[in-house]
């Protein structure tokens, strides 16, 4: 598999906000593993203030449960890389940051940390997004290839196309 290019991810994030801004919609991040990189292709979009509320990058649990609202038990119990996590990551974000679409990820991106269960390259995605008074989720599970920079592009890629996807 070849590295995703600088280009084809600016390309996918003009999309994205092109998409955001015909919908009149705003997007807000939560990002672990890929430590803001889908907040700086977002906003290396000029306009991107059309579009992008912001994010936050919580590297930590402590973090994640103090900017996001994710619960101890959440993380005691299934860990920050989890389906679980990245849930309550994506509903923290709309709620604390605002705006109508949230993506989160938490993931181990390697070269170490991984384990039995979750190896290096697991990833786990979260979307949230405002439908009238409620909010609607998606999540998936990704194992992705290839050294750290290769599965940083990859969650980039996966992040923003689903938004793409999202019927909202």
């Amino acid at each position: 598999m070849s590295q995703i290019s600088d280009t084809e991810l600016s390309r996918l994030a003009t999309k994205v906000g092109a998409q955001l801004l015909d919908s009149e919609r705003r997007l807000v991040t939560a990002e672990s593993c890929s430590g803001g990189w889908i907040g700086k292709a977002l906003t290396d979009v000029p306009g991107s203030s059309g579009f992008y509320l912001g994010g936050v990058v919580s590297y930590s649990n402590t973090l994640k449960q103090s900017l996001l609202g994710v619960l101890p038990s959440t993380l005691a119990q299934h860990g920050a890389v989890s389906e679980a996590a990245v849930h309550e990551m994506a509903i923290g974000a709309l709620e604390t940051l605002g705006g109508h679409i949230a993506v989160a990820v938490s993931g181990i991106a390697g070269p170490e940390g991984g384990q039995p269960g979750k190896p290096v390259g697991t990833v786990w995605f979260g979307w949230a997004w405002r439908e009238g008074d409620e909010i609607e989720s998606r999540t998936a599970l990704e194992t992705f290839s290839g050294d750290r920079e290769a599965v940083r592009r990859q969650i980039v890629q996966r992040a923003l196309g689903e938004i793409l996807k999202l019927d909202v």
